[in-house]
C-alpha cells in the first residue's frame, strides 16, 4: 500500500485537488503496477509564511 504525501501552498481549489490525486493515483498504479484502491494520498497545506528556500520564506520572496 503506498502512501503518498503532498505538500503544497493553501490556496488550491477543490477541483485542482481532485485532479492532483486522480493523476498522482494513476502514476502510482502505473509505475509500480497496484490497483487504487490501494493508493493513500496526504495532501498538506502549508501557508508561505510555514515554508523558506535558503533562509527566505515564501512569503517573502517576492517582496
Amino acid at each position: 500500500m503506498p502512501i503518498v504525501n503532498v505538500h503544497l501552498f493553501e490556496g488550491r481549489t477543490l477541483e485542482q485537488k481532485r485532479r492532483l490525486v486522480d493523476e498522482v493515483t494513476k502514476a502510482i498504479c502505473n509505475s509500480i503496477e497496484v490497483p487504487a484502491d490501494a493508493v493513500r494520498i496526504i495532501l498538506m497545506e502549508m501557508e508561505r509564511t510555514d515554508f523558506a528556500v535558503g533562509g527566505v520564506l515564501a512569503s517573502d520572496k517576492n517582496k
